[in-house]
């Protein structure tokens, strides 16, 4: 019998600063009981004022999902409040649907589809496809969208140099504009340093980042962390294969002292090997963490159990769970 093949999405909410704020976005998305999508992951950043979710469902399902979230960052996000140092246009600022297999790329850009029109239309927030279901060049990148944050969008889009390609012609007065696409899945990965310097952050950045001639597939930003009294490489690694993490990690410490690393979401076993010993991952457990074993573990989803995920190493930076 055939069976809807299982993708991931990983909405971003423009809302770090208050947990009942993101445990009611997380409930909505994936209702507790039922026989629907399941919440893999919840990544909430006070400085970054951002949380990212993993809800992994079947294609039919996501769509559903992703509006129901929406509805509830609508309804309790206020962009204009927005003071974190993420960049970002939108209260839901990014939605991509993330397939697992190359076979399945159709399923979830009809998924991306789908939940955009519903997101326009029911919302009246307007969407604009990124990545590969960009309709226009210097729509692929998010930072091209993003650039002059949320008002410069919302100019662009008011003097009809950009038109969205669902909902209205016009930014939602509270929610700003959301962003969506279908992809594989990428590593969003943080380094930070042990300093305050911002400026040796975003330099660093800059070298690491393909658009500065560094790793192919590498978006980064050198942030600072108000809470932690440190600065932060904030990596989006679009191809782990060809720009291994351990080797991102080396490049790094070749200009200033990692004090330890943190992954937002989830990611594919794969992505770790060879991942420095002495570099420490802030809150990370293989079991939730990495993909194949927090698919593995649903188990009521309808999948051949038979066929049991590769086992990864227990814990990357020396095999332990750390909080710095």
């Amino acid at each position: 019998m055939y069976s809807s093949p299982i993708l991931l999405t990983v909405p971003n909410a423009s809302a770090g600063r208050q947990e009942h704020i993101v445990a009611d976005i997380a409930r909505v998305l994936a209702p507790a009981g039922g026989s629907g999508p399941s919440l893999l992951d919840v990544h909430r950043d006070p400085d970054h004022d951002r949380s990212v979710f993993t809800v992994a469902g079947r294609q039919g399902e996501l769509a559903e999902a992703l509006l129901r979230g929406a509805t509830a960052v609508v309804d309790r996000v206020d962009l204009r409040a927005q003071e974190g140092v993420h960049p970002r246009v939108g209260a839901l600022d990014v939605a991509p649907v993330v397939y697992l297999d190359e076979s399945d790329r159709g399923a979830a850009c009809a998924e991306a589809l789908t939940a955009s029109a519903l997101i326009g239309e029911d919302l009246e927030v307007p969407v604009f496809l990124y990545g590969d279901l960009a309709t226009a060049p210097d729509r692929r990148e998010r930072a091209d969208l993003r650039a002059g944050g949320p008002q410069a969008l919302a100019e662009r889009i008011e003097s009809g140099e950009l038109r969205p390609d669902y909902g209205p012609p016009r930014a939602h007065p509270s929610a700003g504009a959301t962003l969506v696409t279908a992809r594989p899945p990428l590593v969003a990965f943080n380094l930070e340093l042990d300093s305050d310097d911002v400026e040796l952050a975003r330099r660093i950045a800059a070298s690491v980042r393909e658009s500065g001639g560094g790793f192919p597939g590498v978006r980064a930003l050198g942030l600072p962390l108000a809470e932690r009294g440190r600065v932060q490489v904030s990596l989006n690694v679009h191809d782990h294969r060809a720009a291994p993490l351990s080797e991102l990690v080396a490049a790094v410490r070749a200009d200033a002292p990692v004090a330890c690393a943190e992954l937002v979401g989830l990611a594919p076993t794969a992505a770790f090997e060879n991942f420095p010993e002495d570099i420490a991952v802030r809150g990370f457990d293989p079991a939730r963490h990495l993909i194949e074993n927090a698919l593995g573990s649903l188990g009521n989803h309808g999948e051949d159990q038979s066929q049991a995920p590769p086992q990864a190493p227990r814990h990357p930076g020396r095999h332990r769970r750390t909080a710095d």
